[in-house]
């Protein structure tokens, strides 16, 4: 009787132990399936077709929602570049997502407010750096050159709001590193 007991036990605790290596094993398979399904989503929003790009901008909050907050990135490196942000830069920063079409109440406008709340990591940048790369080997060069002269006219404006070092210089020297680091990357 007592072998009995055991036995039942013992198979309860197996039964016990399968299941729950199931249940993990089919929540680590949802979890696979749903960041497949929001990089194919980041793929379409984006253009992008490299996997370990879009890993890396999922990993930095980025996804189909906020995709069109890529294109601001420069314009908060600018706005960051002395250490914090102006009053006057964070309205051009804003005004520039407006005219982007980032709108109020959107995820990517909650991301946009969040990276001048917060200075984004380096790897933000890096990000933005790999996706020009992306980008540029995806459209003809006359539509990226296009899109090189907005993003740098923006940042530039971005970097004029504050007016400079004691308003002496329209754009401060940590702007103007920030902006000649955009343009190499924009140059390749």
């Amino acid at each position: 009787m007592a072998d009995d007991f055991l036995a039942e036990r013992r198979r309860a605790l197996e039964e016990s132990f399968f299941a729950n290596q199931d249940r993990q094993l089919l929540e680590r398979l949802r979890a696979q399936l749903q960041e497949e399904e929001q990089l194919q989503a980041l793929s379409a929003a984006s253009g992008i077709q490299d996997l370990n790009l879009l890993k890396e901008l999922a990993s930095l909050g980025i996804d189909a929602q906020t995709v069109a907050a890529l294109s601001l990135i420069p314009l908060v490196e600018v706005a960051w570049a002395h250490g914090g942000i102006a009053p006057e830069e964070r309205e051009a920063v804003l005004q520039a997502a407006e005219e982007n079409g980032v709108k109020k109440d959107t995820p990517a406008h909650e991301l946009l407010e969040r990276w001048l709340d917060n200075k984004p990591s380096p790897k933000l940048l890096n990000a933005w750096k790999d996706y020009v790369t992306e980008l540029r080997s995806a459209v003809t060069p006359a539509t990226f050159d296009k899109v090189r002269t907005r993003i740098m006219e923006r940042a530039e404006q971005v970097a004029r709001a504050a007016g400079g070092f004691l308003g002496l210089a329209t754009i401060a020297p940590q702007e103007q590193a920030m902006l000649d680091e955009l343009e190499q990357a924009l140059r390749g």
